[in-house]
């Protein structure tokens, strides 16, 4: 078929938008931006209504192609034909974002076997029917069912409306799609095994849920003679806590063992290397605790992919994506010397930092009402006014609005649990901890405090505010180390 076709400029105006929409990340400011310029909408507009309105326009223009028989894309070349494939793509991908969803929430309940997709025939015919030849339409299905889950595991998984939080939230959707989707489609969909992660945070942030939502979103293909994708999401993703097993036994674990390799060894083991697929990630929890021998067979597997199980010669090839976490900083892995450097330098393509819960809060006090509101309702099944009301005075009767909720995220929904069942909630840490300002003047009315506490304690309550040491440093007067020293001991 002849290419002939050209965009008007109005149209090309148009429709570069919504290529600019289609390879932003869709947590980012540019992309906000650019489906309000869609819905001829203000920014400043509810998410949702400007979502709907972008959907609907880019609905209607493509509507307007179609009746002049150029909605296809082999009709145009150059730009324009590059222009519309994100326009296709765009319209195709929210024509069926909730039968996508809805296909998300069942491969949830059925487990680990693939499910038939009902809807595929339908989605790789209006793929056809735009221009895409077999292969693309498979692919960019693929590409649609691999964006969706990211997003739905990444938005309702780590809820959360500060700054912090909407940073996080950016970081994994470039973790999963690279800064730079049109990258990502040309070059690595099918490489990210290369890329290994580390996740950082205080223990109960939330780097479980983090480390999942990457694990499930990872590409996997659609097989059309069986309409099903290749596997289930659900069992993409293998987690291992390396705290939990003594040293003898961690590197079977990981890398499994053969009969006899030790005493007990009464069977053949498959570690979890050999039980990831190939379309899968492997998550390894507290990262910071392994030994040095354990950590430099992890570093063979990172630069040769390959693993021994123990008590074996016979080499396999591991293909799935690392993710490791660790709730010691940067700072105290490298002071303490917890990783090799060629270790640390190999698995840490990408650092993502999980932000504890004071910071959150401090950053945006809605914080603490929208995951006491995502609490309650994973608890009761359903959304409760009520009893979020009845949560949120207790939690502020009883903790004050400074409590820095040392055991973070995890800690607030066993506060939300206990308010449940006894409607109080009292921390077992020192009170000080939770509104360390009266504290530290009450201390200081009475005479009860010496020098050195009072420098810890005043340290502590700069660090509460502002969030870095550097900041404690120059408001003190007191050096960066010391200043850390202080409010870590």
């Amino acid at each position: 078929m002849s290419q002939t076709n050209s965009l008007a400029a109005e149209e090309r105006d148009f429709f570069f938008i919504v290529q600019q929409a289609v390879l932003a990340n869709p947590f980012s400011d540019e992309r906000a931006s650019a489906d309000a310029k869609i819905a001829g909408m203000f920014p400043d507009t509810s998410r949702n209504k400007i979502t709907q309105k972008a959907i609907a326009e880019i609905r209607q223009k493509i509507t307007i192609l179609e009746k002049n028989g150029r909605a296809d894309l082999n009709k145009f070349s150059g730009k324009d034909r590059q222009i519309l494939m994100a326009a296709f793509l765009f319209d195709i991908f929210h024509f069926f974002a909730k039968r996508i969803d809805q296909l998300i929430l069942d491969q949830i309940n059925n487990n680990d076997k693939s499910m038939k997709v009902p809807f595929a025939a339908e989605a790789l015919s209006l793929f056809r029917k735009r221009g895409f030849d077999s292969n693309a339409s498979n692919h960019f299905f693929s590409l649609c069912f691999q964006l969706r889950r990211a997003f739905y595991f990444i938005d309702r998984g780590l809820v959360g409306r500060s700054p912090c939080m909407k940073k996080m939230r950016e970081d994994l959707w470039n973790n999963v799609f690279t800064y730079d989707l049109d990258l990502y489609n040309q070059y690595l969909w099918n490489r990210m095994e290369d890329f290994s992660t580390l996740i950082l945070g205080e223990t109960g942030t939330g780097k479980g849920a983090a480390a999942m939502a990457i694990g499930r979103s990872g590409y996997i293909p659609f097989d059309e003679k069986t309409g099903c994708f290749a596997e289930s999401f659900t069992r993409s993703c293998v987690a291992l806590n390396l705290s939990q097993f003594q040293e003898n036994l961690i590197e079977s674990e990981l890398f499994g063992h053969k009969k006899g390799a030790f005493t007990g060894a009464v069977e053949d083991h498959k570690g979890i290397f050999n039980r990831c697929s190939k379309y899968g990630s492997i998550f390894l929890d507290e990262i910071g605790e392994v030994s040095i021998p354990v950590q430099i067979k992890l570093l063979k597997v990172l630069e040769e992919r390959l693993f021994c199980p123990v008590g074996s010669h016979k080499e396999y090839r591991f293909k799935g994506r690392i993710i490791a976490a660790t709730n010691r900083s940067i700072e105290t892995i490298a002071q303490k010397s917890l990783l090799r450097d060629d270790f640390f330098y190999r698995l840490c393509s990408d650092i993502i930092q999980i932000p504890p819960l004071w910071q959150r809060i401090r950053e945006d006090s809605g914080e603490l009402d929208d995951l006491l509101a995502f609490t309650i309702e994973r608890i009761t099944g359903r959304p409760s006014p009520e009893l979020l009301e009845m949560t949120t005075k207790k939690i502020h009767d009883q903790l004050g609005k400074n409590y820095r909720w040392p055991g973070n995220v995890r800690e607030l929904g066993q506060c939300v649990r206990r308010i449940l069942l006894k409607r109080s909630y009292k921390s077992i840490f020192d009170k000080e901890t939770t509104d360390s300002a009266p504290g530290l003047s009450k201390d200081m009315e009475n005479g009860n405090i010496d020098a050195k506490n009072l420098i810890k304690k005043y340290c502590r309550l700069l660090y509460d505010k502002f969030g870095t040491y550097g900041e404690v440093a120059r408001r003190t007067g007191l050096d960066r180390r010391t200043v850390k020293k202080h409010i870590e001991n």
